[in-house]
């Protein structure tokens, strides 16, 4: 599958003797073991070669997989290739110094919202921006260099994107590559003991998320989380908009979001929309947002302009429950 850009993207790498890699803000899963994953490859490949990997925007969550670079001179981006992975629009891109590379290549899986860069690899219906990594080596893997360190890396983002393999996107194809990265060494206990073991308050907090949901006439689940409450349970934001993946298995409730309250000056707060069967992510478009067609998020600035989001949410539903058949 595209094979072509695949290979332009190759002799891009080939070309360049400084590769920066990027990724988005609020990083997750996803772009952390794509950026982590194509940087190990590219060392074991390239060793003459150096490679960045500079993000100021950490995730705690995710610390397991170990830090990032620390932060060089803007000069040495001049003569560098950028490679941004996993980033619909270059407002999102956490380390503005892409804009400094010589040229500028996009990996990407969302719903194209900005074609930026010189070479752009873009396929939205890959369940996750790792799986194109994992494909690019096994296209090339006759050439490129893996280890377990680079398979743990992207076999974490497609865990975390793909919900363990389960969300719509998911296909062979996911599969094989996943082998692939099995067949290289990974220590799934491990990885999976870092990814989902809950320290005893945050199990608290859900409980508190549970007694809290509520749920529209048409399905639509949601929970909001305000300062208060992310204080009272010592949250970071990172852990207060993990708990959207407790509303995932409700009966009937097709559509899932939290509100966070982010606490800035503007007085934003953060959604975060699942939803399975039906496509919200047209809602995340309309309030400042975007994503994947059912796995998206948004911003609103106001309870009244939340409440107009489950308003629009709950119409969605009720229009597709009573044209489609098959959801639970």
């Amino acid at each position: 599958m595209n094979r072509e850009v695949k290979e332009l993207i190759l002799e891009k790498i080939k070309q360049y003797n400084r590769i920066f890699l990027f990724r988005h803000v609020r990083n997750d899963g996803d772009c952390v073991g794509a950026t982590k994953g194509l940087k190990r490859i590219l060392q074991l490949t390239f060793p003459q070669k150096e490679v960045y990997l500079i993000d100021e925007n950490p995730s705690d969550y995710l610390k397991f997989l170990g830090p990032d670079d620390e932060a060089v001179c803007d000069d040495l981006y001049r003569d560098a290739l950028g490679i941004v992975i996993d980033t619909a629009s270059e407002a999102r891109i956490s380390n503005k110094n892409y804009k400094l590379c010589k040229e500028v290549i996009k990996i990407d899986h969302h719903i194209p919202l900005e074609n930026y860069g010189d070479v752009i690899w873009v396929e939205e219906e890959r369940s996750s921006a790792c799986e194109m990594i994992a494909d690019f080596y096994r296209t090339f893997s006759d050439e490129l260099k893996i280890d377990s360190e680079a398979a743990t890396y992207i076999y974490t983002g497609m865990v975390t994107d793909s919900g363990r393999f389960k969300y719509e996107g998911v296909t062979g194809e996911t599969m094989r590559n996943a082998a692939v990265l099995l067949d290289a060494g990974i220590n799934t206990e491990w990885l999976y003991a870092n990814l989902y073991l809950d320290e005893l308050g945050y199990l608290k907090f859900k409980a508190e998320v549970y007694n809290r949901i509520q749920i529209t006439e048409n399905g639509v689940a949601y929970i909001y989380i305000d300062k208060a409450m992310q204080e009272k349970f010592s949250l970071s934001l990172e852990e207060a908009s993990a708990c959207v993946s407790s509303l995932d298995s409700i009966r009937g409730a097709i559509c899932w979001m939290a509100f966070i309250e982010n606490g800035d000056a503007e007085g934003s707060i953060r959604v975060r929309l699942r939803s399975r069967f039906v496509h919200v992510n047209p809602i995340a478009e309309k309030y400042h947002g975007g994503g994947h067609a059912c796995a998206c998020g948004a911003t609103v600035y106001s309870r009244e302009e939340a409440n107009a989001l489950i308003k629009d949410a709950d119409a969605l539903l009720k229009e597709y429950k009573e044209t489609h058949e098959g959801w639970l």
